[in-house]
This record gives structure tokens, sequence and C-alpha cells, in this order.
């Protein structure tokens, strides 16, 4: 069994050796951050459709609130939600469902009107499909709300990416 304490020593000597090679943190300073405050700098357009809404207040959440007039770029995004049935029984029933979320989203800077990031960000999730139709409505729902997140998620990482590596941020 490996001890944390054996292994403090490594990792410092992990980090010192990242600090050589131009690695930097990119949500250095936290909240007060550059990263972080270009991403609360970021309007979210409305999405439409309920995933729509689901993804849309997640990025609100994750982006670190609702940029409003201090907007310095929007994020207009458009949603293809989908599910698929497969594994069919011998009498045609669906066993199984696919639930499928892709996003394709344009970061906009205000400025300039220009889209400066063109990108898809998607996650599937597989869902039972039982007798219950109430289940399988619930397993559909609880299914959206994950992909939501995840998807969100996939495109607040690239967006800080992107506005790390814009120049003029640390």
């Amino acid at each position: 069994m490996i001890r944390a304490r054996s292994l403090l020593p490594a990792l410092a000597i992990g980090l010192a050796a990242l600090t050589g090679c131009g690695l930097k943190p990119m949500y250095a300073g936290g909240a007060g951050g550059a990263v972080a405050s270009s991403l609360r700098s970021v309007q979210v357009q409305t999405i439409p459709g309920k995933g729509g809404w689901m993804v849309r207040n997640a990025l609100i959440a994750k982006l670190g609130g609702d940029a409003g007039a201090t907007a310095a770029y929007r994020l207009e995004v458009e949603l293809d939600d989908n599910i698929t049935g497969f594994g069919i029984r011998g009498d045609r029933a669906t066993t199984r469902e696919r639930r499928t979320l892709r996003a394709r989203y344009r970061l906009v800077e205000l400025a300039t009107g220009s889209v400066v990031l063109d990108a898809t960000a998607g996650s599937d999730a597989g869902i039972d499909v039982v007798s219950s139709q109430y289940a399988t409505i619930a397993a559909e729902q609880t299914a959206l709300e994950r992909l939501s997140e995840m998807v969100a998620d996939q495109m607040v990482g690239r967006l800080a990416l992107f506005i790390a590596r814009t120049p003029g941020n640390p």
C-alpha cells in the first residue's frame, strides 16, 4: 500500500519540473484571474427548447453569472437533441435508447461582430426502456439533465482554453 506521505516528494519534484517547461495554470488567480474574468464577460444567448434552457443555465452558472451590459462576447448555441431506439426484441419492442445531445457554438466578439471561435461539443447516454412508461420518461429526463451539464462543461473548458491562448491574456 502506498502512503500519501511517500507521494509528496515525488509530487513536489513533478510540479517543479512542470514550471520549468513553461506550463502554467489556466485558472491562475482563481476568481480574480484573467481567464475567470474573461469568462464572466460572456453573454449566453437564449437557446430554444427544454435542453436549451438546461444548457444555458449550466453555462451561466459555470461562466460565473450572466454578463449582461458588461459583456465582451456573445455565445450563440444550436442544440441537437436526439433519442434513438435500438436493442429491438422479437416483438419489435425497443429495449434500449441512446440520447445524444450535440451543440454547435460560436463565440462572437461584440466589439467587432466577428466570430472568434466556432466549435462543437456533445455527449450521449444509454437508457434502459422498461415496462413502466413513467420510469422510461424519467430516465430520459435524467439523461438530458446529465448531458446538459456535460456539454456545458465541454464548452466552458474550450472557451477557457481559447481565452487563455488569446494574445493579451497572461
